[in-house]
């Protein structure tokens, strides 16, 4: 029965939301009087999970940044996935900047996973029986740990109860990834 009950934690991104925010990001742009004639631009390259800024001046990078943050926070794609690489010279006296996709859980942030995980197991009454509900209510409590300490890094995507799959609704734009079993 201890097997019956699990859940998945992951952090990837969806790359085809990030390519629609870059879009729309680029439609944004063009229709600004304030970027007319403007060198910005930005690039989304998939094989690298990597979005390459560029523009006129780190000031107007700036607010390319600020577009594409927002675009997004839009299409629900979380900040805390994007790493921001330095603001370099460019040819033609423009300013770039590299953005890199993170995909995966960091070894440190899957350790605090891990050990809120097991606290969470040994917080459990004792004294309760090995039922069906119990177990279920168990690997909730489980997960509701993570959420309430999570910082955004990672998602709980599916509950699974024997054959039956629940979504739980936490990480629309992630993949299923590690799986910890719950007790």
């Amino acid at each position: 029965m201890a097997d019956e009950h699990s859940f998945d934690v992951v952090s990837k991104v969806d790359l085809q939301e990030v390519s629609n925010a870059v879009q729309q990001a680029l439609k944004e742009m063009g229709q600004r009087f304030d970027f007319r004639g403007s060198k910005s631009n930005i690039e989304l390259d998939k094989t690298k999970n990597e979005i390459l800024l560029t523009s006129d001046d780190e000031y107007r990078l700036k607010s390319v940044i600020d577009m594409l943050q927002s675009k997004l926070i839009k299409r629900q794609v979380p900040l805390k996935a994007l790493s921001y690489g330095k603001v370099e010279p460019a040819a033609s006296n423009t300013v770039k900047q590299i953005i890199t996709l993170q995909q995966g859980i960091p070894t440190e942030k899957a350790k605090e996973i891990v050990k809120i995980i097991k606290d969470a197991v040994a917080a459990a009454p004792a004294d309760e029986g090995l039922d069906s509900s119990v177990e279920r209510r168990h690997s909730q409590r489980i997960v509701g740990s993570h959420t309430d300490a999570d910082e955004g890094d990672a998602a709980w995507v599916y509950f699974r109860s024997r054959n039956e799959i629940v979504d739980t609704g936490l990480a629309r734009n992630f993949v299923i990834g590690t799986c910890f079993n719950s007790l």
